[in-house]
């Protein structure tokens, strides 16, 4: 294949399509979250991972899992965690079974405004796939969002 492969080329369409999808949809979703409730939408996805722990076997994330649920590295978790553990919605306790572990839980105060916020970020997801819905490009990139199911 050379550079100039149809192939090639649509492949990178494609990706571009992607790219942009998810930008315009970030992008939207970002300004409700702050606007509404002072949150970004990394600090609402890390709420969110965070809230949906248990305290059944494996019910705790280790930082390495949190950063891989909220797409950041674990430098970047860490000071998010530290940011919002300064503004009391989360707080961090050691393992009780491995000292060197160190885990994560929202905080009433952090559960209150994911609460809050939850309806604001799922409306603003629905209104950016909605926008890029109406656009041929990215219709089939929409369709195809809407058509996913989490494992169970």
């Amino acid at each position: 294949m050379t550079a100039t492969d149809p192939a090639l080329t649509a492949l990178a369409q494609s990706w571009c399509a992607l790219s942009l999808l998810h930008g315009r949809i970030e992008t939207h979703v970002e300004r409700a979250l702050q606007s509404g409730h002072g949150l970004s939408t990394r600090e609402y996805s890390l709420l969110d991972v965070l809230s949906r722990q248990h305290d059944g076997d494996g019910g705790h994330l280790q930082m390495k899992q949190v950063a891989d649920a909220v797409v950041l590295s674990q430098s970047a978790t860490t000071r998010l965690v530290s940011r919002l553990e300064d503004r009391g919605l989360l707080s961090r306790y050691l393992c009780p079974t491995d000292r060197r572990g160190i885990y994560t839980d929202v905080t009433p105060a952090g559960k209150a405004l994911l609460d809050e916020a939850r309806p604001t970020n799922d409306t603003a997801l629905r209104e950016a796939l909605d926008t890029a819905a109406q656009n041929p490009e990215l219709a089939p990139l929409v369709q195809a969002v809407e058509t996913l199911r989490t494992p169970a």
